[in-house]
């Protein structure tokens, strides 16, 4: 699902109305800032979602892989996200992958009337990027990768 203009600030604004229902006043101040200067100042928001019935279905045809389709599902899921996010940077936009659900995934199921077997995985907010992305710290490739020769 692709929302722009209009759609892209609603859906900021019911991500702030649903968690002002659960943080506290003087956290909310900091939360609402990012939701505001972060994500809702962009150009649109990608949602990502599963259709829960493709999922059930290759599980009743193959049901000898059954218990793997879902976890097939997330590695699709995640392969798509990766593509949106590589073609919005080679269009000059920049991106980041958000997971306010299932926080927010009633009511904007209700607010664009989507299908209730669509299960919300993530939120990809872009735009014009006004920094660069700090830094991150990882763990030395070598801790992370087996190599056998």
């Amino acid at each position: 699902v692709l929302l722009l203009g209009k759609h892209h600030k609603k859906l900021w604004d019911i991500t702030k109305d649903e968690l002002k229902k659960i943080v506290d006043e003087k956290a909310f101040v900091n939360t609402k800032s990012k939701i505001e200067n972060a994500f809702q100042a962009g150009y649109g928001t990608v949602l990502f979602y599963e259709d829960q019935r493709v999922v059930k279905s290759l599980q009743e045809q193959f049901p000898l892989y059954s218990d793997n389709f879902p976890v097939w599902s997330q590695h699709t899921v995640a392969m798509h996200q990766y593509a949106i996010w590589m073609m919005l940077e080679e269009a000059g936009f920049g991106a980041s992958l958000q997971h306010y659900n299932p926080l927010i995934d009633a009511e904007v199921a209700k607010t664009w009337d989507l299908d209730p077997e669509w299960v919300l995985v993530a939120q990809m907010p872009f735009g014009v990027p006004v920094n660069e992305p700090g830094k991150k710290e990882f763990e030395p490739l070598e801790n992370r990768s087996l190599l056998f020769e």
